[in-house]
């Protein structure tokens, strides 16, 4: 062999080890990427725990976590070989809580609602989203149903969250809310009957076949569930709230197409009438339902029906109707005076006759953070503690369809779990300080004191 193809000979023999040597370390490092060295072990010892699925709490218990799951719950405290410990011994652990009504993307600033109506966009709702997302989750709510939003934000949003570019939340959003012409998801509400925008008539209903239609269409822009507007509102212009204003085939067929679709729909509801033709017509939860009575509650047992009751909202509009009524909408102030009032005795009503409660708090009114306020409120109004506390844990992870992953602390949930120093079922402002959040196994708050991963 010729020195030039002893040279060729030892190339190729050089380029096979090298080719062998990247093979090799290419096969380390898929293996590192799927195997053990990815996965961390954690383990919560929890003082006292309320777990969501009991009423009763339990002590010194040990909560085992594998990723961003949950592999056991065992009695005692207990430290499985190359687990890392969060130390919770001394605090109350519950599961990560769940506002049902939520709207991440609207801020309230105290400006003119109707000048912002036509000056503001999507984009500024995006951009306000991003801290109001981050205040959420600091508060201890790991999950929040959105029932109003522009869809190509709020979808874009759960998609930002749901890869961690954004620091928030599960969601799981429902879009803009779908209602009539004059109703109270609609734009034009006390505007220039000239003035008009590209996406103010997407969630125009108008008919059965424009609800089947809209229901797709959103269904296929990525929302997981409907919110319609049966009856008028209180911020909107002009509209009734004891008014319904969709008409029964118009409501029948998105609730039918909706279901068709796998997707829930919640209904915005305050005037008896559109309580009982949405329960009876098969709508899965009232938001709001201000006034109801023994009847409406009656069918809404009967359907298995939750109710949604917003109290937050409820108190702040009434404190601003009170004192700063040019911070809302013309109209707005009065019918504020009126509905406000009367969500905290429709909760109490509806809680003694047995109807299913879920946590919602309207969020968007008063600061994103300020969640945990609703608890206060549901007491006041005649719920204990814990069904207060199930009500944002279990109730509401059983609205939103998703039990099997979310609100409880249970083996197979994901680990969404928070914890406060006190014992809330003695004072329930326990749940407005939350020390510690954790969500998916990942620690955003510990001590009092947030942490950016």
């Amino acid at each position: 062999m010729d020195a030039t193809a002893r040279h060729r000979s030892e190339g190729i023999k050089t380029m096979r080890k090298l080719t062998a040597l990247q093979g090799a370390a290419l096969a380390l490092v898929l293996a590192a990427a799927s195997g053990p060295a990815l996965a961390k072990d954690q383990v919560i010892h929890a003082g006292r725990l309320i777990d969501g699925v009991s009423k009763t709490p339990r002590e010194k218990v040990s909560i085992l976590i594998h990723d961003d799951r949950i592999t056991g719950v065992q009695p005692g405290f207990v430290t499985p070989a190359g687990a890392e410990v969060v130390d919770l011994s001394s605090a109350t652990v519950l599961p990560g809580l769940i506002d049902a009504h939520d709207h991440i993307t609207s801020v309230f600033d105290g400006g003119n609602p109707v000048v912002e109506a036509v000056t503001g966009s999507g984009y500024d709702g995006a951009y306000a989203s991003v801290g109001a997302a981050w205040a959420t989750l600091e508060a201890g709510f790991t999950t929040i149903r959105d029932v109003g939003a522009d869809n190509a934000t709020i979808i874009s949003m759960k998609k930002a969250v749901a890869k961690g570019v954004i620091l928030g939340p599960r969601m799981f959003v429902a879009g803009e809310p779908l209602g009539p012409t004059g109703g109270h998801g609609d734009a034009h509400n006390g505007l220039d009957a000239e003035l008009n925008h590209p996406g103010w008539t997407d969630n125009i209903v108008d008919s059965p076949e424009a609800g089947r239609r809209i229901v797709r269409a959103f269904r296929r822009e990525g929302v997981d569930l409907i919110k319609i507007m049966p009856s008028g509102g209180v911020l909107s212009i002009g509209d009734n709230p004891d008014q319904q204003l969709m008409a029964d085939d118009e409501i029948k067929a998105v609730i039918d197409t909706a279901h068709s679709l796998g997707m829930k729909v919640a209904a915005h509801a305050h005037g008896k009438g559109a309580i009982d033709k949405a329960v009876t017509l098969g709508v899965d939860s009232i938001e709001h339902g201000s006034f109801a009575d023994a009847e409406s509650y009656k069918l809404m047992k009967a359907h298995g029906t939750y109710l949604v009751p917003t109290l937050l909202v409820g108190d702040t509009v009434v404190k601003i109707a009170q004192t700063h009524p040019e911070q809302l909408n013309p109209s707005s102030a009065a019918k504020a005076l009126k509905v406000g009032p009367v969500l905290l005795k429709n909760l109490g009503d509806a809680y003694k006759a047995g109807v299913k409660i879920a946590f919602g708090t309207d969020q968007g009114l008063s600061p994103h953070g300020a969640n945990a306020r609703e608890f206060a409120l549901m007491v006041k109004a005649g719920m204990t503690p814990m069904d207060a506390i199930l009500a944002a844990t279990a109730g509401g992870s059983d609205l939103i369809g998703d039990a099997q992953d979310i609100g409880s602390v249970q083996t197979g949930r994901y680990a969404d779990i928070i914890a406060v120093s006190g014992d809330p079922l003695a004072d329930i402002t326990e749940m407005e300080r939350v020390q510690f959040v954790m969500k998916g196994g990942v620690v955003y708050k510990a001590g009092g004191k947030p942490v950016r991963p």
